[in-house]
């Protein structure tokens, strides 16, 4: 694959981030940076009858800040991160200088409103159908990310929520970018957002093994490529990128963060939940993100991987990585920020693009916190346990989700026409 004639360049002109580590970019931000931990006893539920109790929850957000509060008591917690984080986002950008039938809304979610249907459910059972929310359905499905925010800033252009688990972000994004190549639009409101942090979800993943159960130190629990993880950490929040046309940027003055140059999409047709075998997938999601952007493996300089402190995708992505790269991957800083804010699911990929675009415009790598124990399997630089300043001029950052969905995404420094 690639781009014959890549006349309309994607940059990146606004972001929003919502984490357990803060309501806000800046503050997430310097989380990352000092290498702290999101992580925490859950309290939004009661959790002590399950094996996982540890999540990194978004602590006291208040949605009446960002929406009104009448629609925020008809709308689910995972349209109030998508709305913080989008505003965010849009914070600076008159909306007045541009043509809101061509800015689209494409935001990811995996699980969508699924505290919603917990809690309707209960109701249902104990009260009677009669007694279900009118909002029920609105309120539950994945789609009213996008929905909501469209509505809020009067956004008319191409609009859609991409579900495809924990690559629903990194989906849209690259969908986000197509679209804009493609003239369908000349900005769009992009990336993810999650609220999966539930009685509900937990009980799933907890069956399922795939969690944590560090349950006595949090802060140590997700420990991607360490050779003692036993699991990934449950996050929740949302990451929201406002991308745009180079030149209409240009034109009225944009503070470029960064361009997207290259995405990758594959499947691994494989299995439900793991990996293909030697990270397969992964292998052909970076090599087409690459081949996109018309870069060699050598112009990357750090990739923030998936890297989510499970036994598998962790060695199954340390392989794919040097298949791909080569000699170069020794070179390469690799790191997973899912070790300070956890896995947000379908707004993991989201969040982890804008610490890319971080990590450029400050020339800083995050780190891989609680890298205790070297795997003979994973024998990277995973940039351990304190970030690092170094200059970055391109860096990848890749998603893998249940179901084998791959999607990989390059940015660069903006240097200019």
């Amino acid at each position: 694959m690639t781009r014959e004639n890549p006349t309309r360049r994607v940059v990146v002109t606004g972001i929003g981030a919502v984490t357990g580590l803060g309501h806000s970019v800046a503050d997430t931000w310097a989380g990352i940076v000092a290498g702290k931990s999101g992580a925490g006893p859950i309290t939004s539920f009661d959790a002590s009858g399950y094996t996982t109790r540890i999540g990194a929850e978004v602590r006291h957000l208040e949605p009446e800040k960002y929406m009104d509060a009448k629609d925020a008591k008809r709308t689910d917690r995972v349209v109030h991160l998508a709305m913080a984080a989008s505003r965010q986002a849009m914070e600076g950008i008159d909306l007045d200088r541009f043509d809101r039938d061509r800015i689209g809304v494409v935001i990811g979610s995996g699980i969508g409103g699924i505290a919603t249907f917990e809690k309707q459910h209960a109701i249902m059972l104990s009260r009677g159908p009669d007694k279900v929310s009118p909002f029920f359905i609105p309120m539950m499905i994945s789609d009213m990310t996008s929905g909501f925010v469209s509505i809020a800033f009067n956004l008319r252009g191409p609009n859609y929520t991409t579900v495809s688990a924990c690559s629903s972000g990194g989906n849209a994004i690259a969908d986000a970018f197509l679209l804009i190549q493609a003239g369908l639009a000349d900005a769009v409101l992009t990336g993810g957002a999650e609220a999966a942090i539930t009685p509900m979800s937990f009980a799933g993943f907890c069956s399922a093994r795939a969690m944590s159960r560090r349950n006595e130190t949090p802060e140590k629990a997700s420990r991607p490529f360490d050779a003692e993880r036993d699991g990934f950490v449950m996050g929740e929040g949302a990451g929201i990128l406002f991308v745009e046309e180079l030149e209409h940027a240009r034109r009225r003055g944009a503070n470029i963060l960064g361009e997207i140059v290259g995405i990758g999409l594959t499947g691994d047709a494989f299995h439900m939940t793991s990996p293909a075998p030697n990270g397969e997938g992964a292998k052909r999601a970076m090599k087409m993100a690459l081949d996109v952007a018309r870069m060699p493996a050598s112009g990357i300089d750090y990739i923030n991987a998936h890297g989510t402190s499970t036994e598998l995708n962790d060695a199954s992505e340390t392989a794919a990585i040097k298949e791909v790269f080569g000699d170069h991957a020794r070179k390469l800083a690799v790191s997973s920020t899912k070790s300070m804010v956890g896995h947000l699911l379908g707004a993991a990929a989201a969040v982890e693009l804008i610490f890319c675009l971080l990590a450029l415009r400050d020339d800083v790598i995050p780190p891989t916190i609680n890298q205790e124990h070297p795997d003979p399997a994973c024998d990277l630089d995973y940039v351990p346990n304190a970030a690092r300043k170094r200059r970055i001029d391109a860096a990848l950052s890749n998603a893998f989700g249940f179901g084998g969905h791959n999607t990989s995404i390059i940015v660069r420094r903006y240097a200019g026409a």
